[in-house]
Protein backbone atom coordinates (compact mmCIF):
# COMPACT_ATOMS: atom_id res chain seq x y z
CA UNK A 1 0.00 0.00 0.00
CA UNK A 2 2.90 2.39 0.84
CA UNK A 3 4.37 1.70 -2.21
CA UNK A 4 1.48 2.45 -4.08
CA UNK A 5 0.79 5.00 -2.16
CA UNK A 6 4.36 7.05 -3.57
CA UNK A 7 3.89 5.78 -6.94
CA UNK A 8 0.49 7.42 -6.93
CA UNK A 9 1.74 10.73 -6.03
CA UNK A 10 4.07 11.46 -9.16
CA UNK A 11 1.44 9.92 -11.54
CA UNK A 12 -0.91 12.51 -10.33
CA UNK A 13 1.81 15.24 -10.46
CA UNK A 14 2.29 14.39 -14.05
CA UNK A 15 -1.30 14.42 -14.87
CA UNK A 16 -1.91 18.06 -13.35
CA UNK A 17 1.05 19.21 -14.98
CA UNK A 18 0.07 17.50 -18.52
CA UNK A 19 -3.66 19.37 -17.89
CA UNK A 20 -2.10 23.16 -16.97
CA UNK A 21 -0.02 22.32 -20.17
CA UNK A 22 -2.79 22.01 -22.24
CA UNK A 23 -5.13 25.00 -20.60
CA UNK A 24 -2.08 27.27 -20.75
CA UNK A 25 -1.60 26.11 -24.78
CA UNK A 26 -5.81 26.59 -24.97
CA UNK A 27 -5.24 30.07 -23.47
CA UNK A 28 -2.72 30.98 -26.12
CA UNK A 29 -4.02 29.85 -28.97
CA UNK A 30 -7.42 30.51 -28.59
CA UNK A 31 -6.46 34.32 -27.70
CA UNK A 32 -4.58 34.21 -31.45
CA UNK A 33 -7.65 32.45 -32.75
CA UNK A 34 -10.81 32.07 -31.44
CA UNK A 35 -11.61 29.69 -33.62
CA UNK A 36 -8.74 27.40 -33.14
CA UNK A 37 -9.28 23.75 -32.86
CA UNK A 38 -8.83 20.89 -30.20
CA UNK A 39 -6.19 19.50 -33.04
CA UNK A 40 -4.24 23.25 -33.27
CA UNK A 41 -4.45 23.29 -29.25
CA UNK A 42 -3.37 19.69 -28.45
CA UNK A 43 -0.12 20.48 -31.14
CA UNK A 44 0.56 23.50 -29.85
CA UNK A 45 0.57 21.74 -26.07
CA UNK A 46 2.88 19.37 -27.22
CA UNK A 47 0.51 15.98 -26.89
CA UNK A 48 -1.63 13.87 -29.20
CA UNK A 49 -5.45 14.39 -28.96
CA UNK A 50 -6.03 11.68 -27.66
CA UNK A 51 -4.24 12.78 -24.57
CA UNK A 52 -6.03 16.25 -24.57
CA UNK A 53 -9.27 13.91 -25.34
CA UNK A 54 -8.54 12.47 -21.89
CA UNK A 55 -8.52 15.48 -19.82
CA UNK A 56 -11.44 17.34 -22.00
CA UNK A 57 -13.98 15.55 -23.54
CA UNK A 58 -14.75 18.31 -25.95
CA UNK A 59 -14.06 22.03 -26.58
CA UNK A 60 -16.96 22.99 -23.70
CA UNK A 61 -14.98 20.93 -21.01
CA UNK A 62 -11.38 22.80 -22.20
CA UNK A 63 -13.11 26.04 -22.44
CA UNK A 64 -14.96 25.28 -18.92
CA UNK A 65 -11.29 24.66 -17.97
CA UNK A 66 -10.25 28.09 -18.62
CA UNK A 67 -13.75 29.59 -16.73
CA UNK A 68 -12.56 27.51 -13.65
CA UNK A 69 -8.53 28.46 -13.83
CA UNK A 70 -10.15 32.01 -14.28
CA UNK A 71 -12.60 31.70 -11.09
CA UNK A 72 -9.43 30.30 -9.00
CA UNK A 73 -7.48 33.56 -9.95
CA UNK A 74 -10.09 35.57 -9.50
CA UNK A 75 -10.85 34.20 -5.62
CA UNK A 76 -7.15 34.60 -4.75
CA UNK A 77 -6.70 38.23 -6.35
CA UNK A 78 -9.71 39.35 -4.46
CA UNK A 79 -8.17 37.79 -1.19
CA UNK A 80 -4.77 39.14 -0.83
CA UNK A 81 -4.51 40.72 2.51
CA UNK A 82 -4.33 44.35 2.48
CA UNK A 83 -4.03 47.42 4.83
CA UNK A 84 -7.60 48.48 5.91
CA UNK A 85 -8.55 51.75 3.72
CA UNK A 86 -11.25 53.82 4.96
CA UNK A 87 -11.43 56.12 1.78
CA UNK A 88 -13.39 53.82 -0.43
CA UNK A 89 -11.40 55.95 -4.18
CA UNK A 90 -8.33 54.67 -2.82
CA UNK A 91 -10.18 50.97 -2.13
CA UNK A 92 -12.15 51.24 -5.58
CA UNK A 93 -8.67 51.27 -7.11
CA UNK A 94 -6.81 48.98 -5.21
CA UNK A 95 -9.61 46.66 -6.29
CA UNK A 96 -9.30 47.42 -9.92
CA UNK A 97 -5.69 46.92 -9.88
CA UNK A 98 -6.14 43.94 -8.46
CA UNK A 99 -8.66 42.11 -10.92
CA UNK A 100 -7.73 43.88 -14.07
CA UNK A 101 -4.52 41.66 -14.26
CA UNK A 102 -6.89 38.41 -14.19
CA UNK A 103 -8.98 39.66 -16.56
CA UNK A 104 -6.32 40.38 -18.66
CA UNK A 105 -5.27 37.33 -18.75
CA UNK A 106 -8.28 35.53 -19.36
CA UNK A 107 -9.79 38.23 -21.89
CA UNK A 108 -10.73 35.62 -23.80
CA UNK A 109 -13.16 33.88 -21.93
CA UNK A 110 -15.16 37.67 -23.03
CA UNK A 111 -15.52 35.91 -26.54
CA UNK A 112 -16.12 32.62 -25.72
CA UNK A 113 -17.55 31.73 -22.53
CA UNK A 114 -21.22 33.08 -23.56
CA UNK A 115 -21.26 30.86 -26.93
CA UNK A 116 -19.61 27.34 -25.23
CA UNK A 117 -20.90 28.07 -21.74
CA UNK A 118 -23.79 30.94 -21.45
CA UNK A 119 -24.11 34.01 -19.90
CA UNK A 120 -24.90 32.72 -16.58
CA UNK A 121 -21.53 30.86 -15.93
CA UNK A 122 -19.31 34.21 -16.58
CA UNK A 123 -21.74 35.67 -14.61
CA UNK A 124 -21.07 33.20 -11.82
CA UNK A 125 -17.75 33.54 -11.93
CA UNK A 126 -18.27 37.34 -11.58
CA UNK A 127 -20.25 37.01 -8.77
CA UNK A 128 -17.33 37.83 -5.79
CA UNK A 129 -15.94 40.80 -8.07
CA UNK A 130 -19.52 42.07 -8.20
CA UNK A 131 -20.27 41.78 -4.54
CA UNK A 132 -17.24 43.24 -3.34
CA UNK A 133 -17.23 46.43 -6.54
CA UNK A 134 -20.69 46.84 -5.01
CA UNK A 135 -19.84 47.24 -0.93
CA UNK A 136 -17.03 49.21 -1.92
CA UNK A 137 -19.37 51.70 -3.99
CA UNK A 138 -22.17 51.68 -1.68
CA UNK A 139 -19.37 53.01 1.15
CA UNK A 140 -18.09 55.65 -1.18
CA UNK A 141 -21.62 57.01 -1.74
CA UNK A 142 -22.19 57.39 2.15
CA UNK A 143 -18.71 58.94 2.03
CA UNK A 144 -19.53 61.21 -0.71
CA UNK A 145 -17.07 60.77 -2.96
CA UNK A 146 -18.59 58.85 -5.44
CA UNK A 147 -21.80 59.58 -7.40
CA UNK A 148 -25.43 58.78 -6.13
CA UNK A 149 -27.70 59.20 -8.73
CA UNK A 150 -27.67 55.52 -9.25
CA UNK A 151 -28.15 52.58 -6.89
CA UNK A 152 -24.83 51.11 -5.57
CA UNK A 153 -25.86 47.78 -7.26
CA UNK A 154 -26.65 49.56 -10.63
CA UNK A 155 -23.32 51.63 -10.73
CA UNK A 156 -21.30 48.37 -10.11
CA UNK A 157 -22.74 46.69 -12.87
CA UNK A 158 -22.61 49.48 -15.28
CA UNK A 159 -18.37 49.60 -13.93
CA UNK A 160 -18.50 46.02 -14.78
CA UNK A 161 -20.21 46.62 -18.33
CA UNK A 162 -17.40 49.86 -18.74
CA UNK A 163 -13.89 47.38 -17.49
CA UNK A 164 -15.37 44.60 -19.67
CA UNK A 165 -15.83 46.86 -22.41
CA UNK A 166 -11.83 47.81 -22.09
CA UNK A 167 -11.40 44.53 -21.60
CA UNK A 168 -12.71 43.55 -24.87
CA UNK A 169 -10.62 46.88 -26.38
CA UNK A 170 -8.07 44.98 -25.24
CA UNK A 171 -8.66 41.69 -27.27
CA UNK A 172 -9.46 43.72 -30.32
CA UNK A 173 -5.90 45.32 -29.90
CA UNK A 174 -6.80 48.64 -29.81
CA UNK A 175 -5.78 48.90 -26.19
CA UNK A 176 -3.55 48.01 -23.78
CA UNK A 177 -2.90 48.95 -20.21
CA UNK A 178 -1.11 47.56 -17.64
CA UNK A 179 -4.26 48.14 -14.75
CA UNK A 180 -3.36 51.79 -14.07
CA UNK A 181 -5.65 53.52 -17.00
CA UNK A 182 -8.73 50.87 -16.37
CA UNK A 183 -8.28 51.97 -12.80
CA UNK A 184 -8.19 55.69 -13.06
CA UNK A 185 -11.19 55.48 -15.53
CA UNK A 186 -13.26 53.30 -13.33
CA UNK A 187 -13.13 56.27 -10.63
CA UNK A 188 -13.65 58.85 -13.18
CA UNK A 189 -16.64 56.65 -13.93
CA UNK A 190 -17.63 56.89 -10.36
CA UNK A 191 -18.04 60.85 -10.37
CA UNK A 192 -13.70 61.35 -9.27
CA UNK A 193 -12.15 64.04 -11.09
CA UNK A 194 -9.83 62.97 -13.03
CA UNK A 195 -7.00 64.93 -11.78
CA UNK A 196 -8.10 63.31 -8.46
CA UNK A 197 -8.06 59.60 -9.94
CA UNK A 198 -4.81 59.98 -11.54
CA UNK A 199 -2.92 61.35 -8.36
CA UNK A 200 -4.23 58.07 -6.37
CA UNK A 201 -3.65 55.80 -8.89
CA UNK A 202 -0.14 56.82 -9.58
CA UNK A 203 -0.04 56.81 -5.39
CA UNK A 204 -0.84 53.07 -5.40
CA UNK A 205 1.84 52.02 -8.76
CA UNK A 206 4.39 54.09 -8.34
CA UNK A 207 7.62 52.22 -7.50
CA UNK A 208 8.59 51.89 -4.02
CA UNK A 209 11.14 55.01 -2.68
CA UNK A 210 9.68 57.24 -5.46
CA UNK A 211 8.99 60.45 -3.82
CA UNK A 212 7.76 61.94 -7.59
Amino acid sequence: MIHAHLTAAPERSRTLFTRARILEAARQELSRDPDSSLGDIAEAAGVVRRTLYGHFHGRAALVEGLVEDAAWALRQALAVPRAPVADAVPELARFVLAVWPVGDRYRILLRLAPQDLGADRLAEVLAPARDMAEAIISRGQRQGVFQTGVPPVVQARALEGYLLGLLDCANSGVWSDDGAGAATAALTATGVAEDSAAACVHGLVRPAGDAA
